[in-house]
């Protein structure tokens, strides 16, 4: 099929929109509701184009290709009207951008730019709306909230849990949680993808910088930090560099720059929490447990069974996440072999991911009074304080991180993306069933992003059943297979965010689909290239067992090092 756009022919599929034909030939309109792989909403209209033969401008993001079709996408009638449109929107917007957490990274603000406004035709009555703040890691402002409805879309269509929706009628329209309470009594599991397609400052995690800066400063403090896998394969884009390149050691280097007297690789308590998860996984299956475990790595994923599947809990694995472990062991052990007193280590992450800051809340991850955590900032935010500092990131020459939590696996690096901890503890479970390591090191099956992918291991005589789910979406539609009776899966790897940790509710800003494949791309080339592929190899992680843990599932790793799960009843 073919159709004319601005003159030129260009090929377009049957029943596709104008939008998906122009993108694939390589033309651009605007939009600020559409969201790719949904039904299109038409929400905002901003991507309104002129087709010959209708007298109305017509969406492209909801019309469908005809052959023959003739498409202006910016003549002077449509470039009018999405003027008009983001005037409109203009006019009763907040005038606060210097002061706007999305100050010069607000789609608004750039279509506003790019459409020449620069003065005021409409005064509207300003909204009126107070800051939502009751969240541990979320925060709403809905007078920035421009109703393109991605946010409500996210949460429910992709990752099913409904916990905010637009509210009121007409004129009075806004979103949020039911009633137009607080996140804090709403079914919302902190994973921040609404964060991630919000197109103004109406969403954004809780910074935890001034509480991290302020301890960096106190002379009676030492602060210490590790820094996700995610988080090194993500960074380089910030700065101008090549998406999935590796930053672990420039990162190392600035955070030292920054302040920071200790820095970690929450890689080392991945390869930590593989030792223990494939232990368990092990146990369950030889002691008759509940079967299929789940992983617990991901604290929206934890939040939502608890929510949505309290009577599920059982099947959840019982291992902290790799942040809870590296902060326990730093305070539970390495303070006491630095002759420091626990309450005056201050624990940052740099984690990928919002949820994780309601993760180190959890009264559940406190011992005597002293959290295992203390701060976590996202990547977003690890950005921000760089250039806060003035650190070059392009020219610091890179730095090993500290040990003796400073040694990893690239088992523990795949964490980063979907089926890496799948695939680390695939390798360490044969392992400790056959005595042996696999012959074949990549577990190819589990790779990639598609939303839920399952596969058939022979591990010793026991034919192991696994799947890897990303998205919440995916994961319920699993989890009631589970609950229905499905019995032929013994293992299932969990992430609340679709694609992993590498596309995070904490990682910058926007779903760059190309960019999410060069994450999870650089964490495979660190995988292959590694000298140490398996988290049982790990030698620090070993000498940690003989000198303090014990073994695996042993009395004191569990007391450090696993938690518990409590049914959460939604108020609202």
């Amino acid at each position: 099929m073919q159709i004319q756009v601005n003159n030129r022919p260009i090929e377009a599929q049957p029943g596709e929109t104008i939008l998906t034909a122009l993108r694939r030939a390589g033309l651009s309109v605007p939009t600020l509701c559409h969201m790719e792989g949904l039904l299109p909403s038409g929400a905002c209209r901003i991507c309104a184009v002129e087709v010959e033969g209708q007298r109305s401008l017509i969406p492209a993001c909801s019309y469908p290709v005809a052959d023959g079709m003739k498409i202006l996408t910016h003549s002077a009638r449509a470039v009018e009207a999405r003027r008009t449109i983001i005037e409109l929107l203009l006019s009763n917007h907040p005038d606060d951008c210097l002061y706007c957490v999305r100050n010069n990274n607000c789609q608004l603000q750039t279509l506003a730019a790019e459409h020449g406004i620069a003065q005021r035709r409409f005064s509207g009555l300003k909204s009126d709306h107070k800051i939502d703040i009751s969240g541990p890691a979320l925060a709403r402002d809905p007078a920035k909230c421009i109703l393109c409805g991605k946010c409500v879309r996210e949460c429910e269509e992709i990752q099913t849990v409904a916990a905010i929706d637009f509210i009121g009628r007409g004129s009075t329209t806004k979103v949020g949680p039911a009633f137009n309470e607080g996140l804090n009594l709403s079914s919302c599991i902190l994973c921040g993808q609404c964060v991630m397609v919000c197109p103004t400052g109406a969403l954004y995690e809780q910074s935890h910088i001034k509480q991290v800066m302020a301890a960096i400063a106190d002379p009676e403090m030492t602060v210490v930090i590790q820094h996700a896998p995610a988080v090194s394969v993500t960074l380089a884009e910030a700065f101008g560099l090549p998406a999935g390149q590796d930053m672990a050691g420039t990162m190392t280097a600035a955070l030292r720059r920054l302040g920071f007297d200790h820095v970690f690789d929450t890689s080392f308590s991945a390869d930590l929490t593989i030792m223990e998860e494939a232990s368990e996984l092990v146990h369950r299956l030889q002691h008759g447990g509940t079967l299929p475990m789940m992983t617990s790595c991901s604290p929206g994923w934890i939040k939502f069974m608890e929510e949505f599947y309290p009577d599920m809990l059982g099947h959840l694995s019982s291992c902290k996440s790799p942040q809870q472990m590296l902060g326990a062991v730093i305070k539970g052990y390495w303070a006491s072999t630095r002759g420091l007193d626990p309450a005056k280590v201050y624990s940052v992450a740099v984690m990928p991911c919002t949820a994780k800051k309601f993760e180190a809340s959890r009264p559940e991850m406190v011992h005597d009074g002293v959290a295992d955590i203390d701060a976590v900032l996202t990547t977003r935010e690890l950005v921000q304080l760089i250039r806060m500092h003035g650190v070059d990131m392009r020219a610091i020459a890179p730095e090993g991180p500290d040990q003796p939590f400073g040694e990893r696996t690239t088992a523990g690096k795949l964490f980063g993306g979907t089926g890496g901890v799948m695939e680390a503890a695939i390798r360490t479970a044969h392992f400790l069933v056959t005595g042996k390591d696999p012959e074949q090191v990549e577990v190819t099956a589990v790779r990639g992003l598609d939303g839920i992918k399952e596969a058939r291991f022979k591990v010793g005589d026991v034919e192991l059943g696994v799947a890897v789910v990303s998205g919440l979406g995916n994961a319920r539609r699993l989890v009631e297979q589970v609950r229905k009776g499905r019995k032929d899966l013994h293992f299932i790897e969990v992430m609340t965010c679709p694609g992993g940790c590498v596309a995070g509710g904490g990682q910058l800003l926007g779903l760059d689909r190309a960019a999410v494949v060069a994450r999870l791309q650089g964490l495979y080339a660190l995988d292959a290239q590694g000298p140490v592929r398996m988290s049982h190899h790990n030698e620090a992680v070993q000498d940690l067992y003989r000198e303090f843990l014990g073994q695996p599932l042993g009395e004191r790793s569990h007391h450090l090092l696993h938690t518990h799960y409590q049914r959460r009843t939604v108020v609202l």
